[in-house]
């Protein structure tokens, strides 16, 4: 499975809120600034985050943006199906994926269950992984190794 740039950087951004949780709003351009993300591709990615209700905005001089819940209640996996429209497939064909009745060989294909092992593994440590898992400040991780 490959991140698009955009989940990267939706997952990137979510990170800078997830390390500010409870410190009030953060302007997107702060996000940008500290992820090293272009602003306007970032206001691209925002409504998205924000339609999956992961992510809550405040007008005003003091406004921007925070996580709706607490980092340790979304997972990567609610991210990443936020920003590509709710599936995570490594191929189109298995089972479950939107276009699996579109390829030929479905009935014949041999290599199909590993392509669902592979699904099955890449969704389980997605939805393993919390935002709080990795909005650890980068000084305690380095402590903890």
């Amino acid at each position: 499975m490959r991140l698009s740039a955009r989940e990267q950087y939706g997952l990137r951004a979510m990170i800078e809120l997830g390390r500010r949780y409870g410190q009030g709003p953060v302007s997107l351009s702060d996000v940008a600034r500290a992820q090293g993300i272009s602003f306007p591709y970032l206001e691209q990615i925002v409504p998205l985050l924000k339609d999956a209700d992961l992510i809550e905005s405040t007008r005003g001089a003091y406004g921007g943006y925070a996580l709706s819940r607490a980092p340790q209640d979304i997972t990567v996996g609610d991210i990443v199906r936020a920003l590509e429209e709710g599936q995570i497939m490594p191929l189109r064909c298995i089972p479950g994926s939107e276009a699996e009745d579109s390829c030929s060989r479905q009935e014949v294909c041999t290599a199909r269950d590993v392509w669902s092992k592979m699904h099955e593994g890449i969704a389980e440590v997605l939805d393993s992984t919390s935002l709080a898992d990795l909005a650890e400040p980068i000084g305690e991780t380095e402590k903890a190794l």
